[in-house]
């Protein structure tokens, strides 16, 4: 795992993703994205969450606990949203698109999308961050436009409108899956 690289790839989505859409144009990125891009952030997510569990808090049995299931929640919920993304977009894809891209384009279409996502659940884990944290996430958009123009290569007439449901579709799902868990975490204790 090359931590540099990853880090190097995320500024460049974060502060010019046309440009960073570009690159990974030309780099033909495949199905390596979620090992060498989505799994580590969802991990490192996961741990920001499990730290910052503790932070201003006492060590004990039930805040360790409470560290496990946030941090399972955060995990589950970027993982499930992921691929529950991708599968909803590919559908979209095929149905709106008429499937011009595999599966394959649309998992780093997607994870490289989610980036924003990423990072401020990092952040977020260490600092409470909430009303910030939904309001960085318009960001989104911008990201997901590039990708649609630069990597998807959308039609310029069907562009705004695919950009909007893939972001909604990319907020959304990992909100939702992160809900349920919740919900059912607290049924199930």
């Amino acid at each position: 795992m090359d931590y540099k690289s990853l880090f190097q790839q995320i500024i460049a989505l974060l502060s010019t993703p046309g440009k960073a859409w570009s690159e990974i144009a030309e780099r033909g990125v495949g199905r390596s994205v979620m090992p060498a891009f989505v799994y580590p952030l969802i991990g490192l997510c996961g741990l920001s969450e499990f730290i910052g569990t503790f932070i201003g808090k006492d060590f004990s049995s039930v805040m360790f606990q409470v560290a496990l299931t946030r941090c399972c929640a955060v995990a589950v919920a970027l993982f499930g949203g992921f691929f529950l993304s991708a599968y909803l977009l590919d559908k979209l894809n095929h149905n709106w698109l008429g499937g011009k891209d595999s599966y394959d384009r649309i998992l780093v279409f997607v994870g490289y999308s989610m980036v924003v996502t990423f990072v401020l659940n990092i952040v977020s884990g260490l600092f409470s961050i909430v009303v910030l944290h939904w309001i960085l996430q318009i960001y989104t958009i911008v990201i997901v436009f590039e990708g649609v123009r630069r990597w998807l290569k959308v039609e310029e007439n069907k562009q705004t409108a695919f950009t909007l449901v893939a972001t909604i579709i990319i907020l959304v799902c990992p909100a939702i899956i992160e809900f349920i868990f919740n919900k059912l975490s607290v049924i199930l204790n």
